[in-house]
């Protein structure tokens, strides 16, 4: 096969990876796809390798992420300044497809099972949990976000999160690989590869870890549904305030209220007698509200927050802030080139990061803002003290994309991870109560205003991806990807010494049996 043809189909199957995610969910792809990349992989230098997985992750990106040069465009940033950062993004992933070909080709085994089945899943896993966190990270289109609706992802992402789903996924698409190309004794241990963890997934995915405290408790959603090339504008604010007061008074009773991010057009600090006049009103009817608000702390300081009135006040302010959309990372020279131009940017504020849960409806709640579920290992310390989760986002910058159900389905698998409902307010949509083991239990229709009215649990108990975190799946990956290395440097120097010692050959042979 030529060069040309092998980085083709490498990109072609890395653009019909991004299929297995919402809202299509082709989910056997997320096995399918890097098997073929795998099979790519194979025979190639490493310059070769390296072009082969940058192409990979080139597909699968350019497929899977294209809302983001809509949501920076409607965001004010012009076309060529939108498409230079999604490019860099895009550029970025694919660079860390090059990365994991150039070392599978220079380090692991050439061949065999113990590369297939072993060496490129751990390696994969890795490189998926460091792009997750590095550089601020981007931990979108993660393979095992794919099975939320598998037994597979029931199973085993209460167990080793999100991270271990990945590497069953991987494990399969090894084994496919070793079915085709492996002896006969390698094709036993790939058979069962595949078929047991969906056999233990089977008895494993209705187990609960974590149990209900109290009564069901009722919550609405209140979903805007404001269109936000109109939102912001001074002649709007009034009619949108306007808006989520209404909707949110027929709703008064309910035990919980919940506005999706940045709801209120203004920064919370000018609408106070607004705010307090709705906190009257709820506290009258016995419900409590949660609110996504925009809030000054001082002279340019401004936080992403949410708003807790119930019996008390609270704040929790966005930690995790999304580059070039809440933050520039950039020296203070562009910024004020950016300025000067009248260009957008913009610089929210971090929150801290040990905030407690937010308390409402006599509930604690581990609260996130948009961005920050794709973090799960965020909510994990504060699992002890919260009985269910909370995310508030503003998913309207992406217009009628696949975002909403790809960000929907992230949601899900913190739910699946964590053993707790997953409250979701959106601006649009899509507004969702998510049950513990990731079903989607009642769901707002998009791009209408509505009040979606549930009931959800409050859970406690860990599950055991809550008590280990990623540290477990990612130490048993490094330490694995450790062994084949170091296998396979072994063989390698048996092989340089062959002929140098009489016994030399015999040990090799030894080796490879």
């Amino acid at each position: 096969m030529s060069s040309r043809a092998r980085y083709s189909l490498a990109a072609a199957a890395g653009a019909l990876l991004a299929a297995a995610f919402a809202p299509l969910e082709w989910w056997p792809l997320a096995v399918l796809a890097p098997a073929a990349l795998i099979a790519l992989w194979q025979g190639t230098t490493p310059r070769e390798a390296a072009w082969c997985g940058l192409s990979f992750n080139l597909g699968t990106f350019l497929a899977g992420t294209y809302w983001v040069l809509i949501g920076l465009h409607r965001g004010a940033a012009p076309l060529w300044m939108a498409s230079l950062v999604w490019g860099g993004l895009v550029g970025i992933m694919a660079a860390y497809g090059a990365l994991a070909g150039y070392a599978i080709a220079r380090w692991l085994p050439t061949s065999g099972a113990l590369r297939w089945m072993a060496g490129i899943p751990a390696a994969w896993v890795l490189l998926e949990w460091w792009r997750g966190w590095f550089l601020t990270g981007f931990a979108w289109l993660s393979l095992g976000y794919t099975q939320t609706d598998t037994w597979l992802g029931q199973a085993f992402a209460p167990l080793a999160g999100l991270y271990g789903v990945s590497a069953l996924l991987l494990l399969g698409a090894g084994a496919l690989v070793t079915l085709v190309r492996g002896s006969a004794r390698e094709r036993i241990a790939a058979a069962a590869a595949l078929i047991v963890p969906w056999v233990a997934a089977a008895s494993l995915r209705t187990l609960d870890w974590t149990h209900p405290v109290g009564q069901p408790v009722g919550v609405a959603i209140v979903q805007g549904a404001v269109p936000e090339d109109q939102k912001w504008q001074d002649a709007n604010r009034d009619r949108t305030l306007e808006l989520y007061r209404r909707l949110t008074l027929s709703a008064l009773g309910t035990p919980l209220i919940l506005w999706p991010e940045a709801a209120p057009p203004d920064l919370a600090n000018d609408l106070t007698s607004y705010l307090l006049g709705l906190y009257k009103d709820a506290a009258q009817r016995g419900s409590s509200l949660l609110i996504g608000v925009v809030r000054s702390d001082g002279d340019d300081i401004y936080y992403n927050s949410v708003l807790s009135l119930g019996p008390g006040i609270a704040w929790y302010d966005k930690r995790h802030l999304v580059p070039f959309a809440e933050f520039f990372p950039v020296p203070a020279f562009i910024r004020s080139w950016l300025r000067l131009m009248s260009l957008p940017y913009s610089d929210f504020s971090r929150g801290p990061p040990d905030q407690p849960p937010l308390g409402a409806a006599g509930l604690r709640f581990a609260t996130t803002i948009c961005y920050e579920d794709v973090y799960g290992s965020y909510e994990l310390p504060l699992l002890a003290d919260a009985d269910a989760l909370v995310n508030v986002t503003n998913d309207a910058w992406f217009a009628h994309s696949t975002e909403h159900a790809q960000h929907l389905q992230i949601a899900r698998m913190r739910a699946m991870e964590d053993g707790r409902y997953m409250l979701r307010a959106a601006n649009d949509g899509i507004s969702a109560v998510i049950g513990p083991h990731g079903a989607v239990i009642a769901r707002a229709p998009q791009y209408r205003p509505f009040v979606l009215r549930s009931t959800f649990s409050a859970l406690r108990g860990l599950t055991p991806y809550a008590i280990c975190g990623n540290w477990l799946i990612i130490s048993l990956a490094a330490t694995t990807l450790a062994l084949v290395v170091g296998w396979c440097r072994l063989l390698r120097s048996a092989a340089d010494r062959r002929g140098a010692h009489p016994a030399a050959a015999r040990v090799e042979r030894m080796l490879e049996d």
